[in-house]
């Protein structure tokens, strides 16, 4: 499974690659804006556009995905074109990250916006991550338009789950990956969890032979992370916070201290 890291911070960019596992990063627009925001508190001179540059030299070689902002289909073709033009010369990592539907309640006309946006898109050789992901079919539909990657929110799911179930909750707890056993809303429409949308959307795609990768995205903690893997996602967007903790265990600690201990004094003079 490829990890990309879900941040705009330039400072954990550079760390998270220094680990060697780095494949990719995500991005929004208000992780930019608090990235920026803070190198200006800083003192420093840089403004969003340069920031954005700086931010894809240093990833280069790995994707970063930036997201439109518009709810039309015509809107959203032109602030995917204008990021592609002028953001992916830069390094040649530039996605384009599209919502899978950017209507805002049943009754809009603009449902299929963001499915008509991919497919020009994507026509365009524009890579495109489609986003908001919270249901299989939507995962399908856009793989079937030209999405290369779709991103189900496993997160919000199961954030969703213990809301309706009037559980009080902090977003990194743990959410049962077989969801939960007691309580009025057991699913979302046949979704029991965040790893179970993850789950059905790598089986939905793969029975049908599309090749779009899944990302989990809204990952929360280590456990999470594994279950997404085990359950075949092609690529987990993680924090910062999450991929630092994925190798902390209290036995490797443990181990670490007593192998220095019985270290012997000529074997330590051996390697010096």
């Amino acid at each position: 499974m490829k990890i990309f890291l879900d941040s705009a911070e330039v400072d954990e960019i550079v760390q998270a690659r220094s680990y060697g596992v780095l494949d990719g990063v995500t991005t929004n627009p208000s992780l930019i804006k608090k990235a920026v925001a803070t190198l200006q508190g800083r003192g420093e001179q840089v403004d969003m556009r340069g920031y954005i540059e700086r931010l894809l030299w240093e990833a280069k070689g790995v994707p970063v995905s930036l997201e439109v902002i518009g709810s039309d289909c015509q809107t959203i073709i032109e602030q995917g074109r204008f990021l592609y033009k002028t953001f992916n010369p830069i390094a040649r990592n530039a996605y384009i990250k599209v919502p899978v539907n950017p209507a805002y309640g049943p009754d809009s006309q603009a449902h299929f916006d963001g499915l008509k946006a991919i497919r020009t898109l994507s026509g365009e050789g524009v890579p495109i991550n489609c986003t908001l992901i919270f249901t299989p079919e939507q995962a399908m539909l856009a793989a079937k338009a030209g999405a290369v990657i779709v991103s189900p929110f496993a997160g919000r799911v199961d954030d969703l789950l213990r809301q309706k179930n009037g559980q009080a909750f902090e977003k990194t707890d743990y959410f049962p990956a077989e969801g939960l056993e007691s309580g009025s809303v057991l699913d979302d429409n046949g979704i029991v969890s965040g790893i179970d949308l993850v789950a059905q959307c790598v089986d939905l795609l793969e029975r049908y032979g599309l090749e779009t990768e899944v990302l989990a995205a809204s990952l929360r903690n280590p456990r999470q992370t594994r279950e997404a893997a085990l359950v075949g996602a092609h690529i987990a967007t993680l924090p910062f916070g999450v991929i630092s903790k994925l190798l902390l265990h209290e036995k490797t600690m443990e181990g670490m201290q007593k192998f220095t201990d019985d270290v012997v004094p000529e074997y330590a003079e051996l390697l010096k």
